[in-house]
């Protein structure tokens, strides 16, 4: 794998745990973990940049919103019992298939 899909998949991760902490800052009434959403979206953005100099910009992108929401659904459902609805389900399905197809065959500058 080349380093900038590992950049972009750390820049997936930083965000969803950006969200995550957004959600337990319950409306930034818990400022530490506010502004630990914030340097955790600031970091998300500095790695997408990152791997923009190797992954094609619509492919980044789209990997990284797809994921993002893939990985936000999934995390709701485990921490938080958001249970998807079965068309959520069927939305997520269609998304991680959408990324898989987006993602074969990239080339890479």
């Amino acid at each position: 794998m080349p380093q900038g899909f590992s950049l972009l998949f750390a820049a997936i991760l930083a965000e969803v745990g950006a969200t995550l902490a957004l959600r337990e800052s319950q409306a930034f009434a818990r400022p530490a973990l506010g502004f630990a959403a914030l340097a955790g979206y600031g970091l998300a953005f500095w790695l997408l940049a990152q791997s923009l100099t190797t992954v094609p910009l619509g492919i980044a992108y789209g990997v990284w919103a797809g994921l993002g929401t893939v990985g936000i659904a999934l995390a709701g459902w485990a921490l938080f019992n958001e249970v998807p609805s079965p068309s959520a389900w069927l939305g997520i399905a269609f998304v991680v298939l959408g990324v898989s197809l987006l993602g074969t065959g990239v080339p890479t500058r």
